[in-house]
């Protein structure tokens, strides 16, 4: 099995080569090739975490961890109805901390993305680096022109499906409550995946991550870090409320001075707007805060760029929380619940859970 799975690697690098050589000649091409060739090398590195972890040669804190992210698996899979499939089956040791750069972009004075063309997928409102060298070059270049941006690490991607993605050290490197979070998060993705719907799928993913890995906590009881991690959902929560109150207050604004005669009206709203939400975080919000640094409320990014990739993740949190506590606090019937209003509901399921709730 081994030297089969070696042959697979090695005929996919030849592959994905082969495309970087014949694409190399366009600075998309170029683009595509770098994201292939680094793709490659992670699928080429790939470890089966099972037999890493019987390994004697794992050193003691990357067994315990890798043996979290399979009790966090079976837990997500036995406990909340998430189907597990071959994700976090394997494991890619990176060279370094972070694995890309994702650049996002956003008009100064309007909640309009602005969006890259890749083939397959399609329109995207980001774009990740694997040189951030280049990132950096490209957020400044996109600044000059006149946008807003937001150039953020990440610790992984995703292949959507194409291939089957390992755990990532960068992952690894976060602690243990970061780390449940994120196996649940993405499992909830192979239960339920409204398509055109990214904000909606990452927000219930968001919920059900949070929720799922203090019900985890819980279930081993452990009810230090079980209150940790509600501790951080309510903190997101909160956020995610600054958030939308944002949003929809820019959205009015902008919408009430339509026209390129009024982009300087625009512009002096929204920095009204933004420091209002400054305010808000300062006297208000941080004070709440459980688990993060008040003094985070002073230096948070506030634009508009910032403000969409937030609200990806961040949107309809309340919502969420409003069916886990008609459910019982009941993790798995709240998914349950909340993917049965989505199903009926798949032009704005978002809105759909929002009316259930507060009818």
């Amino acid at each position: 099995m081994r030297v089969r799975a070696g042959m697979i690697g090695r005929l996919l690098v030849v592959l994905l080569g082969g495309v970087a050589l014949l694409a190399a000649v366009t600075p998309m091409g170029r683009y595509l090739a770098r994201g292939a060739i680094a793709e490659g090398q992670i699928l080429w590195r790939r470890q089966s975490i099972e037999r890493m972890v019987a390994d004697p040669a794992t050193d003691a804190p990357t067994r315990a961890k890798l043996r979290l992210v399979l009790e966090a698996r079976r837990f997500a899979e036995d406990s909340l109805g998430l189907p597990a499939k071959d994700a976090f089956t394997q494991f890619t040791r990176l060279e370094h901390d972070t694995l890309v750069l994702v650049l996002s972009g956003a008009y100064r004075d309007q909640l309009r993305p602005v969006t890259w063309w890749f083939p397959i997928v399609g329109r995207v409102p980001y774009r990740g680096y694997f040189d951030f060298a280049e990132a950096k070059q490209a957020e400044q270049a996109l600044a000059a022109e006149g946008y807003d941006t937001y150039l953020r690490p990440s610790p992984a991607f995703s292949t959507l499906g194409f291939f089957n993605d390992p755990l990532l050290s960068t992952t690894l490197g976060e602690d243990s409550l970061d780390i449940v979070n994120t196996v649940v998060h993405e499992l909830t993705h192979n239960r339920f995946y409204a398509k055109g719907q990214a904000v909606f799928n990452e927000s219930f993913a968001s919920f059900v991550g949070a929720r799922g890995a203090e019900r985890f906590w819980r279930s081993r009881g452990d009810t230090a870090r079980a209150r940790r991690s509600a501790d951080r959902w309510a903190d997101d929560v909160l956020l995610g409320a600054v958030w939308e109150r944002t949003y929809r207050t820019l959205d009015s604004a902008f919408t009430a001075h339509p026209g390129d005669s009024a982009r300087a009206v625009r512009l002096a709203v929204r920095d009204s707007v933004y420091a209002q939400a400054r305010r808000l975080l300062v006297d208000s919000i941080a004070p709440q805060w459980r688990s993060i640094d008040r003094r985070v409320a002073t230096r948070v990014r506030l634009d508009n760029s910032a403000l969409l990739a937030r609200r990806i993740y961040a949107t309809g949190l309340d919502d969420f929380e409003g069916v886990y506590r008609a459910e019982g606090q009941e993790v798995r019937r709240a998914v349950a619940r909340v993917i049965a209003i989505a199903d009926a509901a798949p032009e704005d399921p978002g809105a759909a859970v929002r009316h259930a709730i507060r009818k």
